[in-house]
């Protein structure tokens, strides 16, 4: 079996010096209201815990305080999240992620794949069809990637009942976005 190299792996938790140097100069402070309990670090792990669990945002384990009350609700993070997404932070920290890659000579561009795949839904969600082929309701998402299955773009999401051929004319676009950059 192949030996996993330590930067195809996909971080969970960030140290706060990791954080400092990747995530931060790429969030947007607010400027009104409340100083939040939780500094933005801890924020991120949890968001980063939630995506990679796949739970609902109110089955997220939160840790608890010496009340034994959790350090802070989860509407909290939910709403930190959609900030940073709404603000387009997330784009920015990937873009950042991939041009590290280059620069430091993990990505090689030689041969781009165009990986789909289905997601089932168990309880529906967004976005979902039903895929007679698969016999199933979910997702498809279609990644670009390079040769060694680093993901070069962001994903391309549609109704599983969708053909993955068509969904390659919006998702190029966003690959040579990210080569420009």
């Amino acid at each position: 079996m192949a030996e996993s190299k330590s930067w195809q792996a996909i971080p969970t938790n960030l140290t706060l010096e990791q954080f400092q140097e990747f995530v931060l100069p790429h969030l947007k402070m607010g400027i009104r209201g409340p100083q939040p309990k939780l500094g933005f670090h801890v924020m991120f792990n949890y968001i980063l815990k939630l995506l990679h669990l796949g739970c609902q945002w109110k089955e997220l384990p939160i840790e608890k305080n010496k009340d034994g009350q959790p350090e802070i609700h989860y509407t909290r993070i939910y709403r930190t999240f959609h900030r940073f997404e709404a603000q387009g932070c997330f784009d920015a920290i990937f873009a950042k992620s991939v041009s590290l890659l280059h620069r430091k000579g993990h990505l090689d561009i030689s041969v781009i794949h165009g990986d789909g795949t289905t997601t089932v839904a168990k309880k529906g969600g967004d976005n979902l069809g039903y895929s007679g082929h698969k016999h199933l309701k979910g997702d498809k998402v279609v990644a670009c990637c390079d040769r060694n299955c680093n993901v070069i773009a962001p994903f391309v999401s549609a109704p599983g009942n969708r053909n993955e051929s068509p969904l390659l004319k919006a998702a190029l676009p966003q690959v040579t976005c990210m080569a420009t950059q």
